[in-house]
């Protein structure tokens, strides 16, 4: 049985390139992350988030089978899962009810295409848990790249989004065009989660794009204040994760999900004393 040890040499670790690809990585991650992780919440939208990672799991092994790369399987598979999920659910119980639906199908379908190539199977833990670590310099291009398209994009439809985000009734009733706003966000989030995939996993996202943001929810009052404090602890996870991953040797994934649900954990047990002495 293997016990956690102690790397005295851990600082020439974090040192080396592959680490330094994966520090920046994470920054470009938490940046994409921290921002859709306020509107997931804002909208009710935790289980898509959820979900979508699943979604793509048939798109990523069916890449490997293809000799495509994982990314484009996965982001293919999330987009369209995201598109046919904000189409079939114009309101959040039908969106509920769609998602379900989806995410039994391509789950199942992840599985068969697994099943179908050794190579497959290989890649499908490092697919389920995350690999941060052998993150190469041309995905984080491409991360670069979808965080200044994210940005762009929010940075238009920032009002209208949040409008929609916080009263979808009142926002329709000023001319706010909702199914849009849901279209949009939905595709962005499979973006966020497709680029999120290689730090946790499609099993552990949850620790990236919804419990920062529901940290910050419980310690600001305003929705700009959220997202910067959201990204702020997306960040913190994923670097204090790696840091402590070389210093006692452990998957980083597991110390990223720990270090997320702690902050988590700390912010509400504050809300619940602030509650018990109001």
């Amino acid at each position: 049985m293997n016990s956690l040890t102690y790397d005295p040499q851990w600082v020439s670790t974090i040192t080396s390139p592959f680490m330094l690809n994966a520090f920046i990585a994470g920054l470009c991650i938490a940046l994409a992350a921290g921002v859709v992780g306020y509107f997931t919440i804002a909208r009710n939208s935790t289980f898509a988030a959820h979900a979508l990672a699943h979604i793509g799991l048939p798109g990523a092994t069916g890449a490997v089978l293809l000799g495509l790369p994982v990314s484009f399987g996965m982001g293919a598979f999330a987009l369209g899962g995201a598109l046919v999920i904000a189409a079939l659910g114009k309101r959040a119980s039908q969106r509920e009810i769609a998602t379900g639906t989806v995410l039994a199908f391509t789950t199942g379908l992840g599985l068969f295409f697994a099943r179908m190539s050794s190579s497959a199977s290989q890649q499908f833990q490092s697919i389920l848990f995350g690999s941060i670590l052998t993150v190469t310099p041309g995905q984080i291009i491409g991360f670069a790249v979808f965080d200044v398209v994210l940005l762009t994009v929010l940075a238009v439809t920032y009002r209208p989004l949040l409008f929609s985000s916080l009263d979808e009734q009142v926002a329709q009733a000023k001319g706010v065009p909702i199914g849009l706003m849901n279209v949009l966000f939905m595709a962005v989030l499979a973006g966020v989660i497709t680029i999120a995939v290689p730090a946790v996993g499609t099993l552990l996202i949850f620790a990236l794009v919804v419990t920062p943001a529901a940290t910050a929810t419980m310690v600001t009052t305003t929705p700009m204040r959220a997202i910067v404090v959201s990204t702020a602890l997306c960040l913190v996870s994923i670097w204090g994760g790696l840091v402590l991953s070389a210093m006692f040797p452990a998957p980083p994934s597991f110390i990223i999900v720990a270090l997320s649900t702690l902050f988590w954990g700390i912010a509400k047990g504050i809300e619940a004393a602030r509650h018990r002495t109001a």
